[in-house]
């Protein structure tokens, strides 16, 4: 599959809203029931962390990094969002979301990555640690979607390159 990866725009909100709704309803994506507004989605957002994959312009997935606190010295550490539309899943699209947003959180700064994914979201996982994310324990029953306690594997991905002076 021949695609691109390009920086999110705001005009980009519409596919991206609809890629997140298809992850949402597969009840293994996230503990959102509901995509946030625009507003909402773009302040939980770090501005410089935002990708899309397109296929002559057909968005196939997005990627996105939220800051984990507001605390000063987590300000490098990100938690990661990938998305995937249905059509274009298991064609490597987002291996290479996942991979340009280690590449462009590490121009920002940021040394730490970390994603939270339901245990039954293996694909997601995988991928995770193909990436080179590593797997550092499960939080259970960590919260309730749907009115059922989920579990939530914890995986990070140090950065080679950002925060290796010791600090």
């Amino acid at each position: 599959m021949r695609f691109q990866i390009v920086e999110m725009k705001e005009q980009d909100w519409e596919s991206v809203r609809s890629i997140y709704e298809e992850g949402i309803a597969t009840g293994n994506a996230t503990f959102e029931t509901d995509v946030p507004e625009w507003e909402a989605w773009n302040d939980n957002h770090l501005k410089e962390c935002r990708l899309v994959a397109t296929d002559g312009g057909r968005p196939l997935g997005w990627a996105a990094l939220s800051p984990v606190s507001s605390r000063y010295a987590y300000r490098g550490v990100a938690e990661v969002s990938v998305y995937v539309t249905n059509q274009a899943r298991s064609r490597g699209v987002g291996k290479a979301l996942l991979e340009a947003l280690i590449e462009a959180s590490e121009r920002q700064g940021v040394w730490s990555l970390q994603a939270g994914i339901f245990p039954e979201n293996t694909a997601s996982i995988a991928l995770h640690k193909a990436c080179g994310f590593r797997e550092v324990g499960r939080r259970e029953k960590i919260g309730k979607l749907h009115g059922q306690w989920r579990d939530v594997v914890l995986l990070e991905c140090r950065s080679r390159n950002v925060g290796t002076d010791g600090w």
